[in-house]
């Protein structure tokens, strides 16, 4: 998964993103930074270019993420650990980051707080998650071929986990939970380039949970040419683009 998820995802869906909240991190010049769910290092390597002073510690839950991001960006320290459960001293970090991955979080006001133990007391959290998946034009054409090519029961993974998370209201009720204020709330859209509309059907295919439910099928090797042929025909061939469309909140301890 590491691999297709970095080779054919990266690129087009999640670099535009980490370059945007570099940029953002970048302004608030801090020193210590902690990410969660770092996956392969997108926003771990933009940072480092955008504040190379920065000490930055990169964490993700998988082993294989946290091997592939370690091999790519060897700036940061790489550790596993789980968002919930952080292996670090209280007060430890100025900055926390992290992109698209509170939306999995199990008990998000439980790795909110977390976040607020390691967090400086000047400190800010500062992390992304998607739009609507209507909001995200490869992933709404993804979903909309799968389920074409799927009548039967296509998996419903991108508007319920990735997608499922799009309320500031609800973001902030968690975070006021976890002894966090909501300081800022901005809807970003950015557009999203992949070498092919072939690409992007193999990213959602072998590089989301997508591919259990496809792989576990006799027909595997049958669903994935058809998907692959929908998604082609809906985004046309050659490099496909799409407008992709995410929300990035900042965070503080509670005065």
């Amino acid at each position: 998964m590491p691999e297709a998820y970095e080779r054919h995802l990266v690129p087009g869906v999640f670099r535009p993103f980490a370059s945007d909240l570099a940029v953002r991190a970048g302004a608030l010049r801090p020193r210590t930074v902690l990410e969660l769910a770092a996956g392969t290092g997108a926003l771990t390597s933009a940072l480092l270019t955008a504040v190379p002073t920065a000490s930055v510690v990169a964490t993700d839950l998988n082993e294989a993420m946290v091997a592939a991001g370690s091999a790519r960006e060897p700036r940061a320290d790489w550790q596993q650990a789980d968002a919930q459960e952080l292996p670090f001293e209280d007060g430890s970090f100025d900055l926390v980051l992290c992109q698209f991955g509170v939306m999995f979080f199990p008990d998000r006001p439980a790795a909110y707080s977390e976040v607020r133990r390691v967090l400086a007391p000047q400190g800010r959290f500062m992390f992304n998650s998607w739009g609507t998946l209507a909001s995200h034009g490869f992933g709404a054409a993804f979903q909309a071929a799968l389920e074409r090519s799927m009548p039967d029961g296509a998996p419903s993974f991108l508007e319920d986990v990735p997608h499922g998370y799009t309320d500031p209201a609800v973001v902030a009720a968690d975070l006021a939970a976890a002894g966090l204020t909501l300081a800022t709330v901005e809807a970003v859209t950015l557009e999203g380039v992949a070498e092919s509309a072939a690409s992007v059907a193999t990213g959602f295919l072998t590089g989301t949970p997508v591919s259990a439910a496809v792989q576990s099928r006799d027909d595997a090797q049958t669903l994935q040419a058809a998907i692959t042929q929908k998604l082609t025909d809906c985004l046309g061939p050659g490099p496909v683009t799409a407008p992709m469309t995410a929300t990035v909140y900042t965070a503080h301890h509670q005065t």
